[in-house]
């Protein structure tokens, strides 16, 4: 009798769970909204996006408006400006960043609605907010970064994490970077524009499947 009774609260607890799981979204149906929303935001920013065939092509230059899509990444990238250096090659480097996080898709379950700003040290000075990181970069070409100032991180305060989102990585391969002795004119600075997907985002961006868009600048120091 008993092994009856259990067996049945058994049942009951597993078509609970199940029922939960159907009333939810499948992980599938997530990454479709966020597929659709990147579409949605970049018809509405009307970006021209092109293959990393073109963008080999061009000598890995984009146009104003134009963004580069890694198939193997799924991130977006437009160059706005290179730098005038050189590529890092294999080694270890400081890196300060300029931010500003968007979200491009509705996250009910985080209250945030597409367009919000979720993270940002773009509008603050120097001296009060500076988006520090030790970049390595590997000899088969891999890229790797964690923040190093948590005092003054504004993504570190917004995440609690160390990691750089692997899609603030992707440029590196691109950008000409150099260290100056002094503070470099703004023109000078590296700087991009990033449409990041969940599976290359912040944690909660992988938790929650939201993609969101950057605009970064990265200075070596």
């Amino acid at each position: 009798m008993k092994k009856l009774f259990y067996l049945s609260i058994l049942v009951y607890t597993l078509s609970f769970v199940f029922q939960s799981c159907n009333d939810g979204k499948t992980y599938a149906e997530m990454k479709e909204e966020e597929a659709d929303a990147i579409n949605k935001f970049i018809l509405e920013k009307d970006f021209h996006i092109i293959s990393e065939k073109e963008f080999i092509e061009n000598d890995t230059v984009t146009a104003e408006n134009e963004f580069v899509l890694f198939d193997k990444s799924g991130v977006y990238m437009n160059i706005q400006y290179r730098g005038d250096g050189e590529i890092l090659k294999e080694g270890r480097y400081n890196i300060s960043s300029r931010f500003i996080e968007v979200c491009i898709k509705d996250v009910p379950d985080l209250s945030i609605n597409a367009g919000d700003t979720l993270a940002t040290n773009k509008y603050y000075p120097y001296s009060t907010y500076s988006e520090n990181c030790l970049l390595t970069v590997g000899s088969s070409g891999s890229y790797s970064a964690s923040f190093t100032d948590m005092a003054q991180s504004a993504m570190y305060e917004a995440y609690q994490t160390s990691a750089v989102p692997s899609g603030w990585l992707v440029p590196f391969a691109y950008l000409k970077m150099k260290s100056y002795i002094s503070a470099p004119p703004s023109e000078k600075i590296a700087r991009v524009r990033l449409i990041v997907p969940h599976s290359e985002g912040t944690s909660y961006a992988t938790q929650y499947v939201y993609p969101c868009y950057y605009e970064i600048t990265y200075d070596l120091n």
